[in-house]
């Protein structure tokens, strides 16, 4: 938790820069996912993956877009991260 709320500080200091990153990390990662789930065909359970991780994706990057709050947009960043990570992870085995 302390590691959490260290970052998080560090975060609104530099919350424009960071967003910067973040958006290009994000953005990365959710179209690696993208391109994976796609490798693996086109049935309802891809393309539900697909749609997870796209709602996800732009959830966070529309939060940036709003400027909502420092917390909020931290949390979607990880949370996006995670989706994509393990969608990424399910469909690479």
């Amino acid at each position: 938790m302390e590691l959490y709320l260290k970052s998080l500080r560090e975060f609104k200091s530099g919350e424009r820069g960071y967003s910067t990153i973040f958006i290009i990390i994000q953005s990365c990662l959710g179209s690696i996912a993208a391109m994976y789930i796609l490798i693996n065909g086109t049935s309802i359970f891809q393309m539900l993956q697909l749609f997870m991780v796209t709602i996800i994706c732009m959830i966070f990057n529309a939060s940036i877009l709003a400027q909502l709050r420092s917390k909020l947009v931290f949390n979607l960043f990880f949370i996006s991260l995670i989706v994509s990570t393990l969608v990424l992870v399910i469909n690479s085995i």
